[in-house]
């Protein structure tokens, strides 16, 4: 790589960015082979899975140590933060999940005492779900621990560059959001 041909003698890409981590070694390979093509997407979304995946190898430990997955503290810290009963259906939406998971997920939260599941009244399909005090006081908990944990994890890049890279991946995830379902085919 040379630095006419966007990189640098150390090997970072064109885009000023690390030039040691794997998805830089998978764009340098994959410029040998197809220099005709923009890999700059794959600059792009291969980090932000390949960090996706790290931080799920992590496995977030205050979670862990509560026994509990993250998508069972995503349920119930949506219970908590909304501060009422959703219904599974509602549920599935804020945490992006399968209804048949989050079905999993609840059966798993109330044989543990931590959520409380009522049919309407009015439909008995409908069940509406709720934090017992017990989820209530664990959510409560674990929530500061883990937002340390998650600062620690972190802490390598400065204040000012987390603010922009929040932006960024903002920005980035409302475009998604708003768009993703037109361009599957």
């Amino acid at each position: 790589m040379t630095a006419t041909d966007g990189g640098s003698a150390t090997g970072g890409d064109r885009r000023g960015g690390p030039g040691g981590d794997t998805v830089a070694a998978v764009v340098r390979q994959w410029r040998a082979v197809h220099p005709d093509l923009d890999t700059g997407p794959m600059e792009i979304i291969g980090r932000i899975n390949r960090c996706a995946a790290l931080l799920q190898q992590a496995e977030d430990a205050p979670l862990r140590r509560a026994g509990l997955s993250r998508a069972e503290f995503d349920l119930l810290g949506a219970l908590r933060r909304t501060g009422h009963e959703l219904t599974p259906g509602d549920l599935a939406r804020e945490t992006f999940s399968s209804g048949a998971a989050v079905t999993k997920r609840l059966k798993q939260l109330t044989e543990r005492g931590l959520v409380d599941r009522r049919g309407d009244t009015r439909d008995r399909r409908v069940a509406h779900v709720r934090l017992t005090d017990g989820g209530r006081d664990l959510v409560d908990g674990i929530l500061p621990e883990q937002l340390s944990y998650e600062a620690a994890v972190l802490s390598g890049v400065d204040g000012r560059r987390q603010d922009e890279l929040a932006t960024l991946l903002g920005g980035l995830l409302g475009q998604l959001e708003g768009r993703l379902d037109a361009l599957r085919v």
